[in-house]
């Protein structure tokens, strides 16, 4: 299902597990090519017993973990995957079963390969460090505690600070959420009904998420503690503040500038508009009313500063996604996502060490509630910060909102062809709302992809491999259909689109829109204050990058908060364009990626070129044009 791009929410507590894995193949003279993800095939289990069980049935564990082993190699013996990612990924499950079993020297070979794979030199650095301390350990002989953190220090002391701060700090906030009840309470509410509605039959990535899961109960909880007290000793030895490139590249606009106005679309969740109201930034429909009629006769109820649809594509009213489902109220919800973010970023705030305590005490039964609370509020808040990152320094911004529905639940509801249909219709009305009313730029911080609808209809219990395939397929191309049509008859606007979260190729996963080729849009990437690119950003089709790295912007209500992802990278970029678009009305799409793009600043990050903007570069280029 469609997704924001924000980070981190709640799902970064598993991103751990992919540190610690890494697998083998061997070798084929002759393989099948594989230039996209649909076209390896499907593996499916059955397990017989409840999830939640696993944790103390070794002998199960070890059959689901073996018969995931087999196929993997199978797979990776058949096929020549043209994509790092996902061989990354492959290593990664294999090695989950190397180190159950205790296969030491496999690891040990296999995670130099995985580590040759990764092009972002943190990653690189860092990837492994705990399993393989945990092998260093367990060959010394000695007391294995101590041993193993004085493994991990030798790993971790040598690091070069200003390259892998960013990835120690998400690690060591990682380190402080994950507990053996949050892990069970994920199993009860995610994966158990899966088995339920399948008679037992699962998914390689659902199967593989047991299997991770069950080794980190066994090796990586029991001794979390060395490493938070490891990377937080590391971290407050060093305590050098990464210099901030972006601050001497801004460009404001004020009103002694003689701009003119421009309508920027904020495709989103939603966005609280008495904040933008308020600083007269806001965009306005004269022939409209909050009076709960259709007073412009355009299909939109109260459409004063835009419209929005409802998690079934209809139109509603309602600015804003709610949170009254929650249990909890917004000032609630705002303290637990800045703990959340301020763990995750090594913040030490009230909100982070109540955070602490939270998640040390919350049971199983817990779970779902805490991490659909989450979830409700970053859907609540994302569309506000957006627009607020969308508009800053931009007297001539006039934000228009188009609400885009997202699901919070854990279980999301069942994609279907007819959901489909109504996703395409309104994506082509967005638009066409959007072209009605002048939008020079659009933002969308969010995307889909074939693997969200596959995930969402095995949890509403379409078990049958190829049958679930063949419906993914049918429901993302209608959805993938509307979308770009809408896109390529609006050639008057320029879209701006995040690359993704999922440190992935957007080709290869086929992301959309990121990974549409169409003249007016842009996909963006995201780096941190550094201009180094962050762990998390999605690669492939990326036009240049932005800040992406705890972001001060608005959420409802007019408080401010600091957020991360490509989601916080994409509205950088719209502000650029839409302070070009302000400058000179008469420019072209066209016009505003090259005045973005040819004034980037160009820097490598493996194989691969990173365009960082440049703001005042491309004003200057606007005046010599």
């Amino acid at each position: 299902m469609k997704k924001l791009f924000t980070t981190p929410m709640i799902s970064a507590v598993l991103a751990v597990m992919v540190a610690l894995l890494v697998g083998i193949t061997s070798g084929r003279a002759e393989k099948i090519k594989i230039e996209k993800l649909d076209d390896l095939p499907e593996h499916t289990y059955t397990l017989k017993i409840k999830a939640a069980d696993l944790f103390e049935n070794d002998a199960e564990l070890m059959k689901l973990a073996k018969a995931v082993e087999k196929d993997l190699l199978a797979d990776l013996d058949k096929y020549d995957i043209q994509d790092k990612t996902t061989l990354k990924d492959f290593y990664g499950r294999l090695g989950t079963v190397a180190l159950l079993e205790e296969r030491w020297d496999d690891y040990l070979k296999l995670l130099e390969k995985r580590r040759m794979l990764e092009d972002k030199e943190a990653a690189r650095l860092t990837t492994g460090l705990f399993g393989q301390s945990v092998i260093k350990a367990k060959r010394s002989g000695g007391n294995f505690e101590k041993m193993l953190k004085a493994e991990y220090q030798k790993a971790v002391t040598p690091l070069p600070y200003d390259i892998v701060v960013d990835d120690l700090e998400g690690a060591k906030g990682q380190s402080e959420i994950i507990t053996e009840n949050l892990l069970i309470g994920i199993i009860n509410e995610q994966i158990q009904p899966i088995l339920d509605k399948s008679n037992g039959e699962i998914s390689q990535d659902v199967a593989t998420r047991l299997v991770s899961m069950n080794y980190m109960t066994r090796m990586y909880l029991p001794y979390k503690h060395i490493v938070t007290e490891v990377l937080s000793a590391y971290l407050d030895a060093h305590k050098v503040v990464k210099p901030d490139i972006w601050a001497k590249r801004e460009v404001t606009l004020t009103k002694k500038d003689k701009a003119k106005p421009v309508v920027i679309g904020i495709w989103d969740s939603g966005v609280d508009m008495p904040i933008f109201a308020q600083e007269k930034v806001a965009f306005v429909n004269k022939k409209e009313k909050l009076n709960g009629k259709d007073d412009d006769d355009n299909g939109y109820v109260d459409d004063l500063h835009g419209i929005a649809y409802d998690i079934d594509s209809y139109k509603i009213p309602e600015p804003l996604y709610p949170l009254e489902d929650t249990g909890m109220d917004r000032k609630e919800l705002q303290f637990l996502m800045k703990g959340l973010t301020d763990l995750t970023s090594n913040i030490d705030s009230k909100e982070s060490g109540e955070l602490k305590k939270m998640l040390g005490s919350l049971g199983p039964d817990e779970v779902k509630p805490f991490i659909e609370g989450i979830s409700a509020y970053g859907n609540h808040s994302h569309g506000t910060h957006v627009a607020g990152i969308a508009a800053r320094g931009n007297a001539y911004a006039r934000i228009l909102a188009a609400r885009l529905s997202f699901d919070h639940r854990m279980i999301p509801p069942k994609p279907t062809v007819e959901a489909a249909r109504r996703d395409s219709v309104m994506m082509v009305e967005v638009v066409q709302y959007f072209k009605d009313n002048n939008v020079r730029v659009v933002n969308m911080s969010w995307g889909n992809s074939m693997e969200e609808i596959e995930s969402a209809l095995e949890a509403n219990g379409v078990s049958n491999a190829d049958e679930r395939k063949a419906l993914t397929r049918e429901i993302f191309e209608i959805e993938k259909g509307g979308l770009l049509k809408a896109i390529k008859e609006a050639p008057e606007i320029l879209f701006i689109t995040s690359a993704g979260n999922s440190d992935n190729d957007v080709n290869f996963e086929e992301y959309i829109p990121s990974s549409f080729d169409l003249p007016n849009i842009m996909s963006i990437g995201a780096v941190d204050q550094a201009g180094d690119e962050t762990n998390f950003t999605s690669f492939g089709k990326v036009d240049v990058y932005a800040n992406g790295f705890e972001v001060m912007s608005y959420v409802p209500g007019g408080d401010q908060m600091a957020l991360s992802g490509t989601s916080m990278s994409s509205p950088n970029v719209t502000n650029l364009a839409g302070k070009l678009f302000a400058m000179n009305p008469k420019l072209k799409p066209a016009d505003v990626r090259m005045l973005i793009e040819e004034a980037a600043d160009e820097k490598k990050a493996g194989d691969r070129v990173v365009k960082l903007i440049n703001p005042q570069k491309s004003m200057e280029l606007l005046k010599k044009m």
